[in-house]
């Protein structure tokens, strides 16, 4: 029986290492043609302080001006203290980037993912833990953490933006 070949193929790896989360990352941001959405602790174990994650997003971002990248994080001050990169692309970006925070009632999710578009995920089963899940296609399985991501940046608030005053 010949497969369609229209439908891309599903493809799941596991990973469990912390070199191949901070891999997976990458083959994600790459694979992003409009959206990106992260939620994560606090950025620390993924690999952005690196120039090379600093490239790769900022080629994702110019690569179209409707691009965004949304981040929810439990903790924001790694981020801020460490990450001066990353701060420049808000600046550089502040139209399509928006960074949150999550509220107490949400910091009890312990389970970091990236979603590109609508089609691939990256899970991590715990902050803790460098086990992870990277699906490519998996159209089913990103629409679930979509709407998980959706609950969680509904129960955040803003917390950094492009400048001072937020404006």
């Amino acid at each position: 029986m010949a497969e369609n070949p229209e439908k891309p193929l599903l493809l799941h790896r596991q990973l469990n290492s912390a070199a191949d989360y901070i891999e997976a990352i990458d083959i994600l941001i790459e694979l992003a043609r409009h959206r990106l959405r992260i939620f994560d602790y606090n950025l620390e174990d993924g690999g952005y302080t690196t120039l090379h994650r600093h490239e790769l997003l900022r080629t994702f971002l110019l690569s179209n001006r409707s691009n965004r990248l949304e981040i929810v994080l439990h903790d924001t001050d790694y981020l801020t203290r460490f990450c001066p990169r990353m701060l420049s692309l808000l600046k550089q970006f502040s139209h399509a980037i928006t960074i949150q925070e999550t509220t107490p009632q949400a910091k009890s999710i312990y389970d970091p993912f990236a979603i590109a578009d609508e089609t691939c995920f990256l899970h991590r089963f715990h902050y803790d833990s460098p086990r992870a899940l990277l699906a490519l296609n998996d159209i089913e399985g990103s629409h679930l953490l979509i709407k998980r991501f959706e609950e969680i940046r509904g129960a955040s608030a803003p917390a950094i933006s492009a400048t001072t005053l937020g404006l």
